[in-house]
């Protein structure tokens, strides 16, 4: 297990050589093998990251996770290029992934591990996500059931988690096979 503590991540902005800026958001939308592979197909996401985020205990393992004791939300970290997708965009692309008035439950999923959650670490990106929150708030006759909060941490999953259902095609997955294709062809222009 490795907590990201790498100070790019954290601060929410990255850059590499010859390459743009990019951004991250740490979406929890239940089961995260899905919800990576759903986001590793959207244009302008350069990289994605399965691990638990927003709990009380260091270096959780999966088993751990699974108990419901921990606090943690199964998380993808996003890393996207602002300039091909906007937060806007990859924000009511989770939204159409989740069922955001269930609570602690996604698909087959139930715990609390499994709870739907957007935390940022960059204050700028707020009044963007809380847009966004009330857009699809207007959509529900019921308060929705997202978690709208400041990352306070974030573990990587292990490895045999990372790009799951990449390595196990007929892998167990709570989403849709037509989404993925959904989000492949999805452009924000």
């Amino acid at each position: 297990m490795k907590q990201s503590t790498n100070k790019e991540v954290l601060s929410g902005s990255n850059k590499t050589q010859n390459e743009s800026p990019t951004k991250d958001i740490y979406l929890a939308g239940g089961c995260f093998w899905g919800t990576e592979h759903y986001f590793k197909q959207i244009e302008g996401v350069t990289m994605t990251e399965v691990g638990f985020a927003n709990g009380h205990t260091e270096n959780p393992t999966y088993k751990e996770v699974y108990t419901d004791t921990t606090g943690y939300a199964e998380t993808v970290l996003v890393r996207y290029r602002p300039e091909v997708v906007s937060l806007e965009f990859l924000l009511h692309m989770f939204f159409m992934a989740i069922d955001p008035t269930s609570l602690n439950k996604q698909g087959h999923d139930e715990g609390t591990r499994y709870r739907t959650g957007v935390y940022y670490t960059a204050p700028e990106d707020l009044p963007i996500i809380e847009k966004v929150f009330a857009e699809e708030q207007e959509k529900h006759a019921t308060p929705l059931a997202v978690e709208k909060l400041p990352l306070k941490n974030f573990y990587t999953a292990e490895e045999y988690h990372q790009d799951y259902l990449d390595k196990n095609p007929d892998g167990y997955c709570h989403l849709p096979q037509s989404l993925f294709a959904f989000a492949k062809q999805a452009r924000e222009h």
